[in-house]
């Protein structure tokens, strides 16, 4: 039997799949909001996300999960992703301030991953040591000893009392038994050994710490103020802030030209993104707060 392709044209079944084609593909044009919808509900666990799960799983518990557990891995995926496409569906991400601020975090985390960092050279880390080598410097470190004068106990004679120590002190040493008795009880320490600038404004304030820094070893000053009192200090030693070497924090300095190319990498994406954009900001008035008399506030 010959193939005659005018004869295979006037089948009826041909005809008809033919027909049912085209109206398929017309029905898709016309309407594909119905094949997205059928997408959309569509969840399909894969190979990868199967062994996902395990990696996850054995990370967690050094060992593989058994059949019953993996079976407890998919539902819980399959449940997580339920709920997730029936919560955009209600649209219940729409004005979330965590979830904007979520996805925002996805984003910059995409732009870390695409910006492809590369090893800085040994010149390029040292021209960029050298003019950022502020931001490595060490502080300086002071041993002081104290003693500590009271405005809970004395009041405004404070001061004038630490003054009056500062007498009997001015040719004595730092731990002269003079020293123990002038003074009130300090709820901490009366020494402090090789402390930085920050450590010592940690505990008494950063007015103390900026007034110790300028306070030669070797006698009694003061006074000094602090948030808990007044305070005669006796500076034992002193060690100058400095600037590492390049060799001594090498790691650190790579470590902060990465954070920066990588800052700088994620700013240019946004902005890459932002000039898809265009942004209307509205007038912003301070709200004025208005006193009376009384200590009542009122905004007009």
């Amino acid at each position: 039997m010959s193939f005659s392709p005018k004869r295979w044209l006037r089948e009826p079944l041909l005809q008809f799949l033919v027909a049912g084609l085209l109206l398929f593909a017309g029905y898709r044009i016309l309407h594909p909001e119905f094949f997205r919808h059928t997408e959309a509900t569509r969840i399909e666990v894969t190979a990868d996300d199967l062994r996902q799960l395990e990696d996850v799983w054995t990370a967690q518990w050094h060992r593989p999960p058994t059949q019953y557990e993996m079976n407890g891995l998919v539902e819980r995926r399959v449940r997580e992703e339920v709920l997730y496409r029936e919560a955009l569906a209600l649209g219940l991400d729409q004005g979330d301030t965590i979830v904007k601020r979520r996805l925002a975090q996805k984003m910059e985390f995409l732009a870390d991953d695409v910006s492809a960092l590369r090893d800085p050279t040994t010149d390029e880390l040292r021209a960029w040591y050298a003019r950022n080598s502020d931001r490595f410097a060490e502080p300086g470190h002071r041993s002081f000893r104290h003693v500590y004068f009271s405005t809970d106990r004395r009041g405004e004679r404070a001061r004038q009392d630490a003054t009056l120590a500062l007498a009997k002190l001015a040719s004595r040493s730092a731990d002269a038994p003079t020293a123990a008795i002038v003074g009130d009880p300090f709820m901490f320490q009366d020494f402090y050994s090789d402390r930085s600038p920050e450590q010592i404004a940690s505990i008494f304030g950063s007015q103390f710490a900026a007034a110790i820094d300028q306070v030669r070893p070797g006698s009694w000053l003061g006074p000094i103020e602090s948030g808990l009192g007044w305070h005669l200090v006796f500076v034992t030693s002193a060690m100058p802030g400095r600037v590492p070497s390049y060799e001594e924090i090498e790691k650190d300095i790579k470590a902060g030209w990465i954070d920066e190319q990588r800052a700088e990498a994620r700013r240019r994406a946004f902005e890459a993104m932002k000039a898809h954009y265009e942004i209307h900001l509205a007038k912003w008035t301070r709200v004025a707060t208005v006193t009376d008399r009384s200590g009542t506030k009122s905004t007009p």
